[in-house]
């Protein structure tokens, strides 16, 4: 199951904002505005470092690409090998980076642990901060007051909250059900990691909620945010441990039960039916979390999903939302 990323960087992996690109070289892109190839290049062209005039086109077949005197069109493949030639940092086509011998449901796991592990990175670093600074305001002004920053802390949790319950279902309704058959009373005690903690989980949702109401001034907002931040260093090394455990021990029984291509493709629909709210509202929250070739072999397996129009709706998410 190698992969052509040796450790996780810690920096995060930004889709770059329009308003960061504009000294960037233009490239232009014609295509059918709801085409699956169309909104995959769509994606593919945010990791890279482009100011992109996206112009609809019914009348191309396939995605067109312009950049100075070149004219590139064809497959995706295509258009993205053109992509890493001109623009190679980062790389956006996954082709020999994954091993394709290796269930790609096994990939839907791993690269989900990937996503969460960044998340639980970001908001530990996020309240050590916090902690340190004792309630006091950054100076960002993206960041308003204590008390704003705190909410705002309080929704990335919670978004972060969703993405790892839903995780857990799909593992338990999902891939340890399969896994079950050939290790039988796996799922017993893979459910039982799951359940342990969760407590902790819900602790820390309410200790944020607690923070949320203290005064920065007050002599109980310190001690909480240091506990706060004491808490979510405990999460994120249960379950770094718990990612590893699940690939080491669990991942490789996959490989045993031989499911066919389409069998797979079966299970991935059914993993996408427990994971709405990450496939719908969260999307582009998880995919920050992820490498750019991560993130685009990611696609690469929705793009297997028998209700193409799931499918568009989920590129959509990551397109439109910086347009």
């Amino acid at each position: 199951m190698g992969n052509c990323f040796g450790s996780r960087k810690s920096g995060r992996v930004e889709i770059a904002p329009a308003d960061m690109l504009k000294k960037h070289p233009s490239v232009k892109l014609y295509g059918h505005p709801n085409s699956i190839p169309t909104y995959y290049i769509r994606c593919a062209l945010l990791y890279k470092p482009v100011t992109v005039n996206f112009t609809p086109s019914i009348i191309h077949q396939s995605p067109l690409l312009q950049y100075k005197s070149d004219t590139v069109t064809g497959s995706v493949n295509d258009v993205l090998r053109y992509l890493d030639v001109k623009f190679p940092d980062p790389k956006v086509l996954t082709g020999g980076c994954y091993d394709e011998t290796t269930p790609f449901i096994v990939w839907l796991v791993i690269l989900q642990h990937r996503s969460m592990t960044w998340h639980l990175e970001r908001m530990g670093r996020w309240a050590e901060d916090l902690a340190a600074r004792g309630g006091k305001a950054r100076g960002d002004p993206a960041m308003g007051t204590p008390r704003m920053e705190v909410r705002k802390f309080a929704r990335g949790y919670s978004q972060l909250f969703e993405l790892m319950l839903e995780h857990a279902q799909m593992e338990e309704r999902v891939v340890f059900q399969i896994l079950e058959k050939a290790d039988r009373g796996l799922s017993k005690a893979a459910n039982e990691e799951h359940a342990r903690d969760l407590p902790m989980m819900n602790g820390i949702k309410e200790d944020i909620k607690s923070i949320g109401v203290l005064d920065s001034g007050h002599p109980a907002y310190q001690e909480s945010l240091c506990n706060l931040s004491t808490r979510l260093k405990t999460l994120k090394e249960h379950s770094k441990k718990h990612f590893e455990e699940e690939e080491k021990n669990l991942l490789p029984l996959m490989e045993a039960t031989e499911l066919s291509k389409a069998q797979q493709d079966k299970v991935l629909d059914q993993c996408l039916d427990v994971m709405q709210g990450t496939h719908s509202h969260l999307f582009r929250f998880f995919m920050e979390g992820l490498l750019p070739q991560d993130a685009m072999h990611y696609l690469d397996m929705l793009s297997r999903c028998s209700d193409q129009n799931r499918v568009t709706s989920m590129l959509r998410l990551i397109v439109d939302k910086v347009v």
